[in-house]
C-alpha cells in the first residue's frame, strides 16, 4: 500500500496532500491573495514559506498520520510549471522533508497532474480544455503524450480575468468577483472574439475592456457578463473542434477558471449535443491543490518515472517553462 505526500506551490497556492492507492487521504491548501493588484511572485512565495509547516502538519493529521511519518513512501512536489520564486518553495520544502524522513522525491507537471485527477471523475480517454491563471490549453493524449491541441496565444484566461477585475479595483482573485456580477446581468454587450484555428487570444479584448471600463458608460455587470459569454465561447469552441479532430467521446475540465458554473454549462451543452460524455472534478480538486500532485506522483512512483531518491537532489531543479507536451508519459504505456 503506497502512500505519497504531495506539495504544490506553483502560484498563490501553498497546498499539501496526501494519497493512498488513488483515494485522497488529506488535501490541505492556503492562498495569497490581495486586496488590490494581482499576484507579485516573491509576496506568494514568502506566503508559502510562512504556511508550508502549518499545512503538512494539517495533512499528516487528517490523513491519520500524525506522528506516522515513516509510513510515507515518497514526496511529490510541483516541478512545473509555474512562479519561480513560488516553485522554489515548495521544492525546498520537499528536499528537506525528503532529507529527514529518508524518501524519494517525484517531480510533477502541474498541468498533466490536473489531467491525470479527472479519472476520479470516471474520465477513460477526454480532451481536457484546462482553463487557470496562467494556462489556456487543449490537451489530450496521443502517441505517448499529451498532446496540446490549442492554447493561449498571449495571456491564460484567468490571469486575463484577474487582470480585467483589477482595471475595475478589485482585489486578486477577480475571477469569483466578476462571475457573481455576471449573474446580474443578461445584457450582452458586442467584445472582439479571438478564435485562430485551434487557438484563441484575450490581449485584444482585455485591451477593449479596460477601454470600456475607463470610459465609466457601461455597468460592470454588463461587461462581466460579456466578457463570460464571449470568452467561454472561444473556449467551448476550440475544445469542440479538439474533439472532433481527435474523435474522443469525453471532455474533461480542470483548472481554476473551470469553478466558473457558466463555463461548466456551456461545456455540457456543447457535449450534449455532440453525444459525448462531459466530466469535471469537485471544486476542491479543479483549483490548485496538493492532492493532484499526490495522486500523479503515486502512478509515477510505481512506474519509476522522474523519481531520485535522497542522495540525488542535487539532480532535480525547478522547470518553470516546461510544456505539457514536453513531459514523456512514461506510466502510460
Amino acid at each position: 500500500m503506497v502512500i505519497i505526500l504531495g506539495i504544490e506551490s506553483t502560484a498563490h497556492t501553498f497546498g499539501v496532500g496526501v494519497v493512498k492507492e488513488g483515494k485522497v487521504l488529506a488535501n490541505k491548501r492556503n492562498m495569497y491573495t490581495t486586496e488590490s493588484g494581482g499576484i507579485i511572485p516573491t509576496e506568494s512565495a514568502q506566503h508559502h514559506c510562512e504556511c508550508k509547516n502549518e499545512l503538512y502538519f494539517e495533512a499528516l493529521d487528517e490523513a491519520g498520520l500524525a506522528g506516522k511519518e515513516n509510513k510515507i513512501d515518497a514526496i511529490a512536489f510541483s516541478q512545473a510549471p509555474g512562479l519561480a520564486p513560488c516553485l522554489l518553495e515548495g521544492m525546498k520544502f520537499a528536499k528537506e522533508l525528503s532529507k529527514r524522513l529518508g524518501k524519494p522525491i517525484v517531480g510533477i507537471n502541474h498541468c498533466i497532474a490536473h489531467l491525470e485527477i479527472g479519472n476520479v471523475t470516471g474520465a477513460k480517454d477526454p480532451v481536457m480544455l484546462y482553463a487557470s491563471g496562467a494556462n489556456t490549453q487543449i490537451i489530450a493524449y496521443a502517441a505517448g503524450k499529451y498532446r496540446i491541441f490549442g492554447e493561449t496565444l498571449d495571456l491564460g484566461v484567468g490571469n486575463f480575468i484577474d487582470t480585467v477585475a483589477r482595471f475595475a479595483g478589485m482585489g486578486f482573485p477577480g475571477g469569483p468577483i466578476l462571475e457573481k456580477l455576471a449573474k446580474e446581468s443578461s445584457n450582452y454587450i458586442e467584445l472582439p472574439y479571438k478564435v485562430k484555428g485551434m487557438d484563441v487570444a484575450f490581449a485584444g479584448i482585455q485591451t477593449k475592456l479596460r477601454q470600456m471600463i475607463e470610459s465609466g458608460a457601461y455597468k460592470l455587470s454588463d461587461l462581466a457578463f460579456s466578457l463570460q459569454e464571449t470568452v467561454f465561447a472561444m473556449l467551448v469552441e476550440t475544445a469542440e473542434r479538439a474533439l472532433a479532430h481527435t474523435g474522443k467521446k469525453e471532455l474533461l475540465l480542470g483548472g481554476g477558471v473551470a469553478c466558473n458554473a457558466r463555463l461548466q454549462e456551456m461545456c455540457k451543452i456543447m457535449c450534449d449535443e455532440r453525444g459525448c460524455k462531459f466530466f469535471v472534478p469537485e471544486k476542491p480538486l479543479l483549483v490548485d491543490n496538493a492532492a493532484m500532485i499526490a495522486y500523479l506522483g503515486e502512478i509515477m512512483f510505481k512506474a519509476k518515472v522522474n523519481v531520485f531518491q535522497p542522495d540525488e537532489l542535487d539532480k532535480i531543479d525547478i522547470l518553470p517553462r516546461q510544456r505539457t507536451d514536453e513531459v514523456n508519459v512514461g506510466w502510460k504505456d
